[in-house]
């Protein structure tokens, strides 16, 4: 039975065909960065990249919500409710 890929990072390394093909996509040192992403978070400067590898599958805001990418894209953000 197949395990259900559920975290945004475990998403995106399934979309670019594992963690070796993360690693070279990416162009990074080792697998042991992206296992340590699975453990704590993708460092925010990342987040493009890893949305244009995975054709926008997984997008920054996903892989970090904490991080005003509606500012950074210079798009409005559509994630608050304005009240009245």
């Amino acid at each position: 039975m197949e395990q259900t890929k559920n975290t945004p990072i475990e998403r995106a390394i399934v979309a670019m065909g594992g963690v070796a093909e993360t690693v070279r996509k990416l162009n990074l040192n080792g697998h042991a960065t992206v296992f340590q992403w699975k453990k704590t978070r993708v460092p925010a400067e990342r987040c493009p990249a890893i949305e244009q590898a995975t054709g926008g599958l997984v997008r920054c805001e996903e892989l970090r919500p904490d991080v005003a990418w509606s500012v950074l894209r210079g798009t409005p953000d559509t994630t608050t409710v304005q009240v009245a």
